[in-house]
């Protein structure tokens, strides 16, 4: 019988998530906060700020693409790399790469503070768009689209919302994560690369 880490890691998170929303305190423990990490060492706080969230639409959002991504991954993983655990490093190196550059961004800013899952989920996502380029998704459940084009509207907010600015989301790591999904499957697997190139001119092979 098989099981799917990407449960494992959304039952993981909903539980941190829950219960740092009842203790705000645990919350800020837990945030990404660049200046105490700079000033303190708290470099446990890269990978803490991935399982806790701003709210409750916040956590859903990250879960349920996560449980329609994660789960196609987990199988790309277990065929190029033939171990689970690769899909587990993968999915906390997501969090601590998108985090690096608010880091350096913010490490002299002690009221700069973000959290979420979006590094790793972002990289879940254009692994998934690197892989089939042409499946379909559904955006809120009706709206069909591409996954290369659901991944260009997905940086798209993204830009918009990091420009916008306000509240504690780190939507630079959308982007960040995106580019780590798409250049950790290619290190070990170049090949990748050039079937996406391939899938990308000959659409009508492979568009769902």
């Amino acid at each position: 019988m098989t099981f799917s880490i990407s449960l494992i890691i959304i039952i993981i998170t909903c539980v941190i998530s829950y219960m740092a929303l009842q203790n705000y305190d645990q919350l800020d423990k837990l945030s990404l906060q660049p200046y105490m990490v700079s000033r303190y060492n708290q470099y446990y706080r890269f990978v803490t700020s991935g399982f806790v969230h701003a709210d409750y639409q916040h956590l859903l959002f990250n879960m349920l693409t996560l449980w329609f991504f994660g789960r196609f991954i987990e199988d790309v993983f277990t065929s190029l790399f033939q171990n689970k655990l690769v899909y587990v490093a993968y999915y906390i190196l997501g969090i601590i790469v998108a985090n690096i550059p608010s880091y350096i961004k913010n490490r002299n800013n002690s009221n700069y503070s973000s959290l979420g899952a979006s590094g790793a989920i972002s990289a879940i996502v254009f692994t998934a768009i690197l892989v089939n380029p042409w499946a379909s998704i559904y955006l809120f459940f009706a709206l069909k689209l591409p996954a290369v084009i659901y991944g260009v509207l997905f940086l798209a907010i993204s830009a918009y919302l990091s420009r916008k600015g306000g509240g504690n989301i780190n939507h630079d790591a959308h982007l960040w994560g995106a580019l780590f999904g798409i250049v950790f499957p290619l290190i070990f697997h170049p090949q990748l690369g050039t079937d996406f190139i391939y899938m990308l001119t000959h659409r009508s092979q492979f568009a769902g």
